[in-house]
């Protein structure tokens, strides 16, 4: 990466308003054209289908295993009711879940993906990324809070089969996993109850440390950290980076492999010095690019840069990108954001 906005890397999230991988992956090259490759080392498959709202098509997945019972209260949190574990169940061997799903759909992209590279629409190198949730996320959103901790531990055990799956499919130097940690804030900032004890950073930078140490050496592993996307809004407005870079250090400190890359949000109306002040105290590991997601609709080219200027108050080494994927927008919209990180690469 670079400290100049002309030839800074570039960074997709993941999910895209399109009907298939293939689209996805034709938009991309379409509008990214050169930096394919040269500033965009990654390439997800837009998250199409039933993952198109990130983690909700899990609910579904939760209801088929016996060891769950729906309970009828109001949610607060997402619209859909909470499950709870039934009565007798005391340990997470005793919880069977299916399938999530991820590996399927993982190696139904990939083969497209292997096609588009041998057409000359995919360059070489480039790797296929695919974007899997934390336990904890899931747990939190969709579990009650006395329910949690066995499915978490019965959740990343299926999370780790689902990875292994994808392993079998898809060569390691072709492939790039993407830890995706929203809820963890929300738990961070007081907005949802949670089960991880006092200690609550340690907590969540000691899980997605583990989730990274499941990603074997040659393939890529990165993180990305979220506020939330529902409706373009966050679940709660962020003071500063400060959680952010905390979670960041923790998970960079007690990781034993390598982190790729590492993403974090910027809110579009932040291009003041305080929000990226936290950011002075980041210890990522050599080699773990930092990508920031400063790249707004709101403000056009102007806002991006005005963050990007901010943002170099505090740190140097930087990649771009959205602060979250672009699923949740018109696919009308795409084009033109695209074209936005073409043109502040392009200086």
């Amino acid at each position: 990466m670079t400290g100049s906005s002309a030839g800074r890397a570039l960074h997709l999230v993941g999910s895209a308003p399109y009907a298939t991988a293939e689209e996805t992956f034709r938009a991309v090259a379409l509008h990214l054209g050169a930096h394919l490759g040269p500033h965009l080392k990654r390439l997800p498959d837009g998250e199409v289908g039933e993952r198109d709202s990130w983690i909700k098509w899990q609910h579904a997945r939760i209801g088929q295993s016996p060891q769950f019972r729906l309970v009828e209260v109001d949610p607060v949190y997402v619209p859909v009711p909470p499950y709870a574990l039934v009565e007798g169940v005391t340990s997470a061997d005793d919880i069977e879940l299916p399938e999530l799903g991820y590996a399927d759909a993982a190696i139904e992209s990939f083969a497209v993906f292997e096609r588009l590279t041998g057409e000359g629409v995919i360059p070489p190198g480039v790797r296929f990324q695919i974007g899997l949730p934390s336990p904890l996320s899931v747990a939190s959103v969709y579990v009650v809070p006395p329910s949690r901790a066995l499915f978490e531990q019965a959740y990343g055990r299926a999370m780790a089969l689902e990875l292994d799956r994808i392993l079998a499919a898809v060569p390691a130097e072709r492939l790039a996993i993407q830890w995706e940690a929203a809820v963890e804030f929300a738990l961070l900032e007081g907005v949802m109850p949670g089960h991880l004890g006092d200690d609550m950073l340690d907590g969540i930078s000691g899980r997605l440390a583990g989730l990274v140490d499941l990603v074997p050496a040659g393939a890529e592993c990165g993180i990305h950290l979220c506020y939330g996307d529902s409706g373009h809004k966050h679940f709660c407005e962020p003071a500063d980076a400060g959680h952010l870079a905390a979670v960041a250090n923790g998970v960079s400190a007690k990781a034993a492999r390598a982190i790729d890359w590492l993403h974090m949000p910027v809110p579009k109306e932040r291009d003041d010095d305080a929000y990226f002040a936290p950011l002075a105290g980041l210890a990522l590991k050599p080699g773990c690019e930092l990508y920031l997601g400063l790249v707004h609709r709101t403000g056009g080219i102007d806002g991006t840069r005005r963050r990007i200027a901010a943002a170099e108050k505090v740190v140097q080494d930087f990649g771009i990108a959205t602060e979250c994927g672009f699923g949740r927008r018109p696919a009308e919209t795409i084009p033109a954001l695209l074209r936005q990180h073409a043109e502040v690469v392009a200086g």
